[in-house]
């Protein structure tokens, strides 16, 4: 799916509509430049999930673990670092099995320790104001909630 956000309230209501689809366990990835909106994207799906608490990027601590109404958001950011070995010594491979929703930014560097199965979300700036996001499933599990988003957005 390749979408086009025109606002960071665009990139809110597609976080915020895949937010309201998610049901626990799965993996979420992001991928873009500094400033194309992960971290917009993560905090409207924790919005969805019920979370109440200010969603930051966790660049120095790697995992923050929001606790919401509907899950429990795990946000993970890998701009850090560089090796997959950093990663599992980190125990980063240890969340993507996790009870909760797992997004990860700067997913790309992840790519070893993924799962079989996850929703992989790239950003890029196409210019000051629109983001080009596209949206690729892996797994039958993530091709349906890709076709549960597309009818939740009404494209």
């Amino acid at each position: 799916m390749i979408l086009v956000s025109h606002s960071v309230a665009e990139t809110q209501r597609l976080g915020c509509s895949l937010g309201q689809l998610l049901e626990g366990q799965e993996v979420i990835c992001l991928e873009g430049g500094l400033g194309t909106g992960k971290t917009t994207l993560t905090q409207a799906i924790g919005c969805a999930l019920g979370v109440d608490d200010p969603i930051t990027s966790p660049t120095f601590t790697l995992v923050n673990e929001y606790r919401g109404k509907r899950a429990t958001l795990l946000h993970i950011d890998l701009y850090r670092l560089h090796t997959t070995e950093e990663m599992v010594q980190a125990g980063i491979d240890q969340y993507l099995c996790a009870e909760g929703i797992c997004v990860i930014e700067w997913a790309e560097k992840a790519k070893e320790i993924l799962p079989p199965e996850y929703l992989y979300i790239t950003l890029k700036h196409a210019d000051d104001d629109r983001r080009g996001i596209t949206l690729r499933s892996e797994g039958q599990r993530y091709l349906d909630l890709l076709r549960r988003l597309r009818k939740a957005l009404g494209s």
